[in-house]
């Protein structure tokens, strides 16, 4: 054998003694990197497309919510002709389920605020920042010494499928189980039964489940809609924007009607009798 043949064979050899006793330890930590590459390449994907869809939110929001020029009025209350007619539903979306809240609300607007009464000493609107640590641990308080305007109370057994009957409820415009607020004279209005245990309440359970589940903050409105100078509201303007998802968790705005199902409520006056 050739003195290159001979070099070139203790090579192979050696090439040979070397993978047997590194090898394993080459291909594991070849393994290993090749594996970090691909998370940290993963994560900063993920950061990547995290970063354009925040972005595409924010374009999305802005699309919707206008920017304003500081804090929003109730759409309702710029515009009362939005408000339809009774046709025997509960409730109706209005603007397409997007609330009326400026770009300017959702980042500047914090606490709770509750307008005052007005001449006729109506409820004219309330609004929060809403976040699980506001809600109460304690029972609710009494009520009962809050006169609403149009408290004009009636029982109707037979019609009204309560213990005691009674057609009206002071009903919060920002439920007791979201802020603990609970005998403020700004915060009650007179309510039928059916819109305070069932319409409302649906809407309420949404933004509490809410809230419960993930911790975001809601930016939530509730506005009274009475007609000239009626003591008793046609209804409520509901509307609710999360924060921190941009809508996407809760985005809603609807007007549910003051109400009861066969009961005629005058609205002038909160007076009432059956349907014929």
């Amino acid at each position: 054998m050739s003195t290159k043949s001979k070099a070139w064979y203790r090579k192979k050899i050696r090439r040979k003694l070397f993978w047997r006793q590194h090898g394993t330890v080459i291909i594991t930590w070849g393994l290993v990197a090749a594996a970090v590459l691909a998370l940290l390449g993963s994560l900063l994907w993920r950061e990547y497309a995290d970063q354009k869809e925040a972005e595409a939110a924010v374009a999305l929001e802005a699309q919707r919510i206008p920017a304003g020029d500081g804090f929003s009025v109730s759409p309702c209350l710029l515009d009362p002709s939005l408000v339809p007619e009774y046709s025997g539903e509960p409730y109706v979306n209005l603007t397409e389920g997007v609330p009326g809240f400026h770009l300017y609300d959702l980042t500047n607007f914090t606490g709770e605020a509750y307008k005052p009464l007005d001449e006729l000493g109506r409820c004219q609107g309330a609004m929060a920042l809403l976040h699980k640590s506001l809600m109460p641990k304690e029972e609710r308080g009494p009520i009962g010494q809050i006169k609403p305007s149009g408290w004009n109370q009636k029982k109707y057994a037979g019609i009204i499928e309560a213990d005691p009957p009674y057609l009206y409820h002071r009903c919060h415009l920002i439920a007791y189980a979201m802020t603990g607020q609970n005998a403020n004279e700004r915060n009650l209005i007179t309510g039928s039964s059916y819109l305070n245990l069932e319409s409302m309440l649906e809407w309420e359970t949404k933004v509490l489940k809410y809230l419960d589940r993930c911790g975001n903050h809601v930016l939530y409105r509730v506005t009274p809609v009475f007609r000239g100078e009626e003591l008793v509201c046609r209804g409520v303007e509901m509307e609710a924007y999360s924060l921190e998802d941009h809508g996407a968790g809760l985005c809603f705005h609807v007007f549910v009607f003051n109400v009861q199902p066969g009961i005629e409520i005058d609205y002038a006056t909160g007076e009432s009798h059956p349907s014929p």
